[in-house]
């Protein structure tokens, strides 16, 4: 399981004091409005309407003062409107609010302030009721009209005009050195369907972040952001943002029925725009919470939500049509595994993109797999603690700089799976914890919502909303991004309800079991949606335990009584412990550890298999893989080179982290990520290195062009052993299959001792055989035991065969041959 750490609250961003929040509404945005449709709801019965007040005159606007500090620039004076008729007639001061309505709007826990605030036609005319704390006045500017409201108090402005309709309209708000003209947000109706309300009810919307977040768009005519977030707890729910000085308090939200979603449209309020929910909890307290579906973040620390809207125009049409083409259990399929951050520490996505596809496509890998991009507050959790699902981290770049990493990780051929995370996230108060005041995405149960291991919350599976907030989360990945796999992190965490928990720690199911039916419910539905969605994505599940059928089809019901998980592939963690176990010790010993290197063909083919040396195994005292090798120097790196070897013709798909392919001695640290300096040319031993790394690129290059290799790696038929009883020489034999017969013979010498003229059974049929790949060649560092030109088999008996040749096997090496 992936190491973690806890997780560091980042700041909210820093209070303004009362002189810096006088604009409501940012300057710049003052001339970009757009006057909309005349749109206008009719408000509930008021009180009577009270006696005429004295005709008032037109007023014209004064040259603005300069905006506040945070805006440079100056906002336009609105130009003098004629008085209209309706002015004429007498402008009268508004039915008076409720006070209990007042209060809760005040108070930001109303959950309808479109039904007070804004235009609304009653029997005497239409009354404008505006929310502008901190201005001197509001006036309100149409055509031919431009009526100043009466201040009211607490920063309520409102008044009835004598009027037949509601006109379309805008606000001239007054602060004490400035003046801007805005539209009314409340003025519009709402921005989001009954499609979508029905959905997200129902559970069922794939495309969720098309509905909630922060959504630049038109509406009625305006340009502006949509703001909805899922908040079914609060009493109410307030905009703030660096568009209003982080003061909510004139942007309430207003509730949409039933369905616990709250809404506003923000005229004027686009692209890169810092926003967060200041939710009213149900005891009447107020949290600042960042948007569980924002899809753009600051730089951590910092952690507001950014408007963001997508701008990137994709060049990869080739590789998405026939990334599909051939079943990825079928197809060749290599990986490199990389920390962004620490890959090329302080490269950005864009200049990243430079580098990277380059340089993985050199060394031959079919797809690089990122660890997690979701945005997260603490570096040192590599990711894996998210509180952005939405938002590619912005240590590195935008939203669209990340796409263009993909983009050209594609056009170099190159695939793309990311680190998932939806077994939990961190308790940091800003996020996604008791988001609304009351557990939300987590677990109503203490218990069940608690992660025993890492300090942090598990998501609540069985939930509709929560489920629907993950599925859409994975399906969002694979289309905005054009992400090729997902590789989903913790899994047995999640399946079981007993993972890491004592006796009396936990309740079982309904049955009685300790699976977590909901987290099964949950996986199953993720992959059906992905791979109905997205034709060619594979996903990938790190899964420790002996679950059965994780890559089993959702409607195909094992013995246990489950249907399969539904992934494509997993990580075959029983492999990668025990041969690392194997290979960890002196050669003189290995004899005892044997069967540590044949086990994994007893259930080689009960899932569809990963075999991974990941980022897990070269931290935290695990040692990098060169140094978990013994001996001296030169036996270390044949060690490793005759690893490589026996991983890559070993049936799974292989997966290698980064600075392993040459042969970093050091760990992984994510403060300075791998130790490039061993490749300069002018370091002592850089060819020891650059040799290792020569053999990784030879071996993906003879794998992809050897379909025995890898495309019978789920089915018997693809592997038969030739030697894998021979303990004492550690040495082990096998053969590699194509779909049309053909094969491929590896032999893995695990001693430091040269073995001539060793005798090993090979299939009838091959007049010759020759050497394809030797981990000991002079090139990769090794002694240059080679076989040199072709074997020819002979008519002795040998492992069960009738047939059988004598190449003589390197030390500590692996030797690939093929008929000549």
């Amino acid at each position: 399981m992936t190491a973690r750490k806890p997780s560091r609250n980042a700041p909210d961003p820093a209070p303004t004091t009362p002189e810096a929040t006088l604009a409501t509404a940012p300057a710049e945005h003052a001339d970009a409005t757009a006057a909309g449709p005349a749109t206008g709801t009719l408000a509930p019965p008021e009180a009577s309407t009270p006696p005429p007040a004295p005709v008032t005159t037109p007023i014209t606007a004064a040259t603005p003062a300069p905006a506040p500090a945070k805006r440079a620039k100056r906002a336009a004076a609105a130009p003098p409107r004629p008085r209209s008729a309706a002015a004429d007639q007498g402008v009268r001061p508004a039915p008076a609010l409720d006070g209990g309505d007042r209060g809760r709007l005040l108070a930001g826990e109303h959950h309808a302030p479109h039904d007070f605030l804004g235009a609304h036609r009653i029997p005497d005319g239409v009354t404008f009721r505006v929310l502008r704390p901190f201005a001197r006045s509001v006036t309100v500017l149409a055509d031919g009209l431009r009526t100043p409201l009466h201040e009211d108090g607490d920063g309520f402005f409102s008044a009835l005009l004598p009027m037949p309709a509601v006109p379309e309209y805008q606000l001239l708000v007054a602060y004490e050195d400035n003046e801007i003209e805005v539209q009314d947000p409340y003025r519009f109706l709402p921005a989001l369907g009954d499609l979508d309300l029905h959905l997200i009810g129902e559970g069922r919307h794939e495309e969720l972040w098309t509905a909630l977040g922060a959504q630049p768009m038109e509406h009625q005519g305006v340009t502006g952001t949509r703001f909805t977030v899922w908040a079914p707890n609060a009493r109410g729910v307030r905009v703030a943002g660096d568009f209003n000085y982080w003061d909510g308090t004139g942007f309430p939200m207003r509730s949409l029925g039933s369905s616990g979603v709250w809404e506003l449209f923000l005229p004027a309020i686009g692209e890169g725009a810092l926003y967060k929910f200041d939710i009213c909890r149900p005891d009447g307290s107020h949290t600042l919470r960042a948007d569980p579906m924002a899809r753009h973040a600051e730089v951590p620390p910092a952690n507001a939500s950014v408007v963001t809207a997508s701008h990137h125009v994709w060049r990869d049409q080739e590789w998405m049509a026939r990334r599909g083409d051939v079943p990825v259990h079928e197809a060749p399929l290599s990986v490199y595994e990389v920390h962004l951050p620490s890959w090329r520490p302080g490269l950005t996505y864009r200049q990243l993109s430079e580098q990277l596809p380059a340089y993985v496509r050199d060394l031959g890998f079919t797809h690089v797999e990122l660890m997690p991009v979701s945005e997260h507050p603490f570096g040192g959790s590599w990711g894996y603690q998210v509180t952005g699902f939405f938002a590619p981290t912005s240590r590195m770049g935008t939203p669209d700089d990340f796409r263009f990493l993909v983009d050209a990780l594609h056009r170099a051929g190159i695939g793309v799976i990311v680190d998932w995370v939806p077994a939990h996230f961190p308790r940091d108060e800003w996020a996604l914890a008791e988001f609304d005041g009351r557990p939300l995405y987590e677990h109503s149960d203490p218990q069940r919502a608690a992660h025993p291991d890492w300090g942090t919350l598990e998501f609540d599976f069985g939930r509709t909303e929560v489920r629907n907030f993950l599925v859409a989360n994975a399906t969002y990945w694979c289309e905005e991004f054009h992400i090729d796999g997902l590789r989903v992190d913790a899994v047995a965490s999640m399946l079981y309800l007993d993972y890491s928990r004592e006796d009396g720690e936990w309740s079982p199911n309904e049955h009685g079991g300790r699976e977590n039916l909901d987290a099964v419910a949950f996986l199953q539905e993720m992959n059906a949606t992905v791979y109905r969605r997205s034709p060619g994505v594979v996903t990938i599940a790190e899964e420790s335990t002996a679950w059965d059928g994780v890559t089993r089809a959702t409607h195909h019901v094992g013995p246990g009584g489950f249907g399969g998980l539904g992934f494509g592939l997993k990580w075959n963690m029983g492999w990668m412990h025990d041969s690392l176990e194997y290979v960890s010790k002196e050669p003189v010993h290995r004899k005892y550890h044997h069967d540590e290197m044949t086990f994994s063909m007893v259930y080689a083919y009960s899932e569809n298999y990963v075999l991974p040396v990941s980022h897990d195994e070269v931290v935290h005292g695990k040692r990098s893989l060169v140094s978990k090798m013994p001996g001296d120097w030169w036996q270390q790196r044949a060690n490793h080179r005759a690893y490589l070897g026996f991983m890559w013709s070993h049936p799974g798909k292989q997966l290698l982290f980064m600075g392993q392919e040459f042969a970093q001695g050091a760990e992984w640290s994510e403060g300075h990520g791998p130790d490039w300096w061993l490749l300069d040319p002018s370091y002592a031993a850089e060819s020891d290195h650059r040799g290792v790394r020569t053999l990784v690129s030879d071996l993906n290059t003879v794998y992809g062009a050897t379909p025995a290799l890898w495309q019978r790696d789920t089915v018997p038929e693809g592997f038969a052993w030739v030697e894998g009883g021979a303990a004492e020489d550690n040495v082990f034999a096998f053969l590699r299959f194509d779909a049309d017969g053909s094969p491929l013979l590896s032999v893995c010498n695990f001693s430091p001792v040269v073995r001539h003229d060793y005798r090993i059974g090979v299939p009838d049929g091959p007049q010759a055989w020759v050497e394809v790949l030797n981990t000991d060649a002079e090139r990769y560092g090794g002694s240059d035991v080679r076989n040199d030109g072709p074997l020819k088999p002979e008519a002795v008996p040998a492992h069960g065969r009738a047939t059988s040749m004598a190449p003589t096997l390197p030390p500590l090496a692996t030797v690939w041959f093929k008929p000549a």
